[in-house]
Formats: structure tokens, C-alpha cells, sequence
């Protein structure tokens, strides 16, 4: 394995993560704002699940995110 290669990718697929991730959060806090499904003062529990197909492999990343 070329850890040089190796480590550009996982940079790569983690920064598409990070960018991915945040844009779909933004945009569902947004509808349902418009909705009024939330107020904007909540605080919203949060958990990212990572798998690698073909690797026995889970890791679960709980967090919260502050809308106030």
C-alpha cells in the first residue's frame, strides 16, 4: 500500500464528507424552520455512522448541534 496515496484519498473522502454533510444539515434545519417543525432554539442530537463495505468495520459519531 502506498500510505502517500492512501492518505490523499482518505483526505479527500473525508473533506466530500465534511462538505456533504454540512450542506444537507443546513438545508434540513432550514425546512423545517420554515415549517415550524423547529423554533431555532433547540438543541438538535446528532449521529454520523461510518462503514466500509467489504471491511467489518462500524463507527458511530454522536454530537449536538446548537440552533441559538
Amino acid at each position: 500500500m502506498n500510505e502517500d496515496i492512501f492518505n490523499m484519498e482518505l483526505r479527500k473522502f473525508l473533506k466530500k464528507v465534511g462538505v456533504t454533510s454540512q450542506r444537507e444539515i443546513e438545508q434540513a434545519v432550514r425546512e423545517a424552520l420554515d415549517s415550524g417543525a423547529l423554533k431555532g432554539n433547540e438543541k438538535l442530537q446528532v449521529k454520523a455512522t461510518l462503514t466500509i463495505q467489504g471491511l467489518p468495520m462500524t463507527h458511530d459519531i454522536d454530537g449536538e448541534i446548537s440552533l441559538n
